[in-house]
């Protein structure tokens, strides 16, 4: 298992850092680009959902992004230094009464597009699953996607 880790200050610029973080994964690790789309938007989200919710937007508080890669799935952990908050009862955006509110799809998004949530630190820190496609038994072009290289991805600042 291959890991790595970078620490960004609470600032919504910073999401660039997250998105370049994301790309020179998917290139170094050789992520598919149909778990791609999924990845990035869901890191971002809750790498933003950090930076506002739990540190808000406090410059010296730090989100901290790690990556760990399986043969089987990647894994993305982030973790605030706010206060938490109750992911259990959140406001379904879907409702009737909560579909014209302009917030409150961060998570469900989150949750719909990966694999596995699941949230530690009384919400401060979660971590999200994508599975890896598994290689089709006739393809040798679908194997050579999915593997993961074993080198490390460049922290970015």
């Amino acid at each position: 298992m291959k890991q790595v880790k970078i620490q960004i200050p609470s600032l919504v610029e910073n999401i660039r850092v997250v998105e370049s973080f994301i790309d020179n994964s998917k290139d170094t690790f050789h992520i598919d680009d149909d778990i791609y789309g999924n990845i990035m938007v869901a890191v971002t989200e809750a790498v933003n959902n950090a930076i506002r919710h739990g540190n808000k937007f406090d410059k010296d508080k730090n989100v901290l992004l790690s990556l760990q890669v399986e043969p089987d799935r990647v894994k993305f952990e982030i973790e605030d230094e706010g206060a938490g908050f109750d992911y259990d009862n959140l406001l379904d955006p879907t409702a009737p009464e909560n579909i014209e509110n302009p917030g409150g799809r961060g998570i469900f998004l989150i949750r719909h597009l990966a694999d596995e949530v699941e949230f530690n630190k009384d919400g401060r820190h979660v971590q999200l699953t994508f599975l890896l496609p598994t290689p089709s038994a006739d393809s040798a072009d679908d194997e050579r996607h999915s593997t993961i290289n074993e080198t490390e991805v460049p922290a970015t600042r």
